[in-house]
């Protein structure tokens, strides 16, 4: 695992970002493998913690990173360790805490995800892990063809 972080061995009095130019807090790498994930949301989430730009909301946070991981190794990678993930986390303290997760698969339409609340959808294996990162994060936005996930809590 790699991290480089843009602040000093002190955590940072405030948290800022410029939305133009991204000053990354840390930027992760990990393999498309799901024992690679654990250890990589302890390493992010202890930075959030550090940061505080986001106090009170981290097991939203945590739990909303989890997921995006996981579908970024079971779908993105294909489950394959040889494949690279990256996380990237900043913070902003008017608009605050910022994650993308980028994944090397060839992408997904996030509009034709079933609703997993709603019909037969309720027995599906698939599906709730982005119905929670909508529901766990303030700003969810997909890019890059899916292959990128945008997520903010304010």
């Amino acid at each position: 695992m790699e991290h480089s972080s843009s602040s000093s061995a002190q955590p940072p009095q405030s948290c800022n970002f410029d939305a133009e130019k991204l000053d990354l807090k840390l930027s992760v790498t990990l393999s498309g493998d799901r024992d690679a994930i654990d250890p990589v949301v302890r390493s992010v989430m202890k930075v959030v913690r550090e940061m505080k730009c986001a106090e009170g909301r981290e097991d939203a946070i945590e739990l909303a990173l989890t997921e995006a991981l996981a579908n970024a190794v079971v779908h993105g990678a294909k489950s394959d360790p040889s494949k690279v993930i990256e996380c990237d986390v900043a913070c902003d303290e008017q608009r605050g805490m910022l994650i993308v997760v980028r994944d090397p698969g060839p992408g997904f339409d996030p509009a034709e995800i079933a609703n997993p609340c709603h019909g037969e959808n309720i027995y599906s294996n698939h599906g709730r892990g982005i119905y929670l990162i909508n529901q766990l994060m303030d700003d969810v936005q997909f890019h890059k063809n899916g292959t990128e996930i945008h997520m903010r809590k304010k």
